[in-house]
Parts: structure tokens; sequence; C-alpha cells
């Protein structure tokens, strides 16, 4: 099965505050999902806190283009699916 990044995200946070198995039994995930989830997490975290500050800045000002690009992604579609359920009750 396929999650989203904010599910596995907020997975995460939950196992740091309860406990990787107790958060797996709350969510109805095996031990090793979550726990793969949080060693790529540090994984991450170790590569970002390798990039020197400019390459940080770098990467947030890209991160922030990406963001505003699925805004408005999200927001055409938004847009759409309003057209065509309008569209459906007629």
């Amino acid at each position: 099965m396929k999650y989203s990044k904010e599910f596995k995200e907020e997975a995460v946070k939950l196992s740091d505050e309860v406990g990787t198995k107790k958060a797996c039994q709350q969510l109805g995930l095996p031990y090793f999902t979550v726990a793969d989830w949080r060693k790529d997490r540090k994984s991450y975290e170790k590569h970002i806190s390798e990039l020197s500050p400019s390459e940080q800045e770098k990467r947030i000002i890209e991160l922030e283009r990406e963001l505003d690009e699925i805004k408005k992604a999200n927001e055409i579609l938004k847009d759409t699916l309003g057209f065509f359920a309008k569209d459906r009750k007629k």
C-alpha cells in the first residue's frame, strides 16, 4: 500500500511521542514500516545538516517555489472539480 507523505510524517511524529511499537498498533501498520520511515527521516536530516548555510538557503528557495507550484495546481484542480460538479447537476 502507498501512503501519502503527510501520513508518513504524522505517523513518525506519533512514534516520536508514544514509541514506534505503540504507534504501529494504533495505526494498524507493521512495525518495520514505521521504523523504515523513521530511518528515512534520520538520513534526510543528516543530509540536510551536511549542506552549507548557502546551500540550505538555495534548497529552501527551491522548495518554496515547488510549494507555490503545487498550491497553484491544487487551485486549478479545485476549480476544475467545481466546474464538472456544477455541470453534472444540470
